[in-house]
């Protein structure tokens, strides 16, 4: 199974990215595909997660990201609006079965992309 994250970049706060995971090995049948990021000097953070057709969102991003799938391409996108200084981190996406209790979890997926890093100015 692998995991490839791709569209980080640097973009002015109240601006816009757009994220995407490509999965391969696993289909999302079953499967959940979840977003974490890392900044400096701050523990892993849940983003957001799909899991059957159903989303899920940290509250510090409820409204402002979407996560989306293309079973077509087994890709994964997580666009990002009106971005905060604060959103600035390394993106990773990841797989897993996670119960949906765990889906914030980092621990509850099993496989990892390498990050993409986002920065947002201020």
């Amino acid at each position: 199974v692998q995991l490839q994250a791709c569209g980080g970049g640097l973009v002015q706060a109240g601006g816009s990215l757009r994220l995407s995971c490509a999965v391969s090995g696993v289909t999302f049948t079953g499967w959940s595909v979840g977003w974490f990021r890392l900044a400096a000097g701050k523990e892993r953070e849940f983003v957001a997660a799909m899991r059957g057709g159903r989303t899920f969102y940290a509250d510090s991003v409820k409204g402002r990201f979407t996560v989306s799938g293309d079973n077509a391409k087994n890709t994964v996108h997580l666009q990002m609006n009106m971005l905060k200084p604060e959103d600035t981190a390394v993106y990773y996406c990841a797989a897993g079965r996670p119960i949906l209790s765990t889906l914030d979890s980092a621990r509850a997926y099993y496989y990892w992309g390498p990050g993409t890093q986002v920065t947002v100015s201020s």
